[in-house]
């Protein structure tokens, strides 16, 4: 049984209510380099620690019931860092579901993607491709990875595809609204993010789901993500649910978001 050592009994027992829990979590690990640096580590040694902490925060989420976990692993603009660590990064999912795919699996978690996954080098694509593969059929926690991802490219590619379907009139451009801009996203057949979390103090977006964040909560921490442990996601947890979720008018329920 999880123990919440950094919270008072009223908190725990919040916390522990399921529909208090958000669907929907999307963090932007930040401070792998920063969190190495402070150790006088390489910089790949914080993103092989950062990545060994996803298992970690998985497992939190999974226990909690949340149902969709998106990670911000790999965005567009990260080509530009240098070629040693763009190439080390793009070998971490590899090694990652080397060693993590069994207990994933058993923890009946199914692993999508977001980005433009066809651009990422050819072992990236193959040992994702197995993970996604062999965890199709399990219908817990979603384990949805954003590798070179960008939000602005997705719109772009949303927009020129859109365009494409009105010019062949299998889209009719009276019908268009922002459900059907939605189903031209790649997270078409998500739920939107009910809370964004990133870490290493930073408050800024980084071209992250500018579409699907439209009404989600933000939380912000100082911690790095490799020292982003559970007691850190628990707290927050319990700081969302004292949020008054309105979506633009003045109740939380969704139904009236605008």
């Amino acid at each position: 049984m999880f123990r919440l050592p950094f919270l008072n009994k009223k908190q725990k027992q919040k916390i522990a209510t399921i529909d208090n829990v958000p669907e929907h979590i999307a963090i932007i690990m930040d401070g792998n380099g920063r969190w190495a640096k402070k150790r006088g580590l390489p910089r790949l040694a914080g993103h092989k620690q950062g990545m060994d902490n996803i298992r970690t925060i998985v497992r939190t989420a999974n226990k909690y019931g949340v149902k969709i976990l998106t990670l911000y692993a790999f965005s567009t603009e990260n080509w530009k860092r240098p070629k040693s660590e763009v190439d080390y990064i793009l070998k971490l999912p590899k090694e990652f579901i080397h060693i993590y795919l069994p207990e994933l699996i058993e923890e009946n978690v199914q692993i999508k993607t977001i980005g433009a996954f066809d651009l990422l080098p050819a072992h990236t694509q193959e040992a994702v491709e197995e993970a996604k593969k062999r965890t199709e059929k399990n219908d817990g926690l979603i384990l949805n990875i954003a590798l070179n991802y960008g939000s602005r490219y997705e719109m772009v590619q949303a927009i020129k595809q859109i365009t494409k379907d009105v010019q062949s009139d299998q889209l009719n451009l009276e019908e268009l609204n922002e459900q059907v801009i939605s189903n031209y996203l790649y997270t078409k057949d998500l739920l939107d993010p009910d809370l964004v979390i990133r870490t290493s103090g930073e408050q800024r977006l980084s071209n992250f789901l500018l579409w699907q964040v439209a009404y989600a909560e933000f939380w912000f921490t100082d911690v790095y993500w490799p020292d982003f442990n559970e007691n850190v996601f628990e707290k927050a947890l319990s700081d969302y649910q004292n949020r008054k979720r309105r979506f633009g008018g003045l109740s939380n329920n969704k139904s009236k978001q605008e």
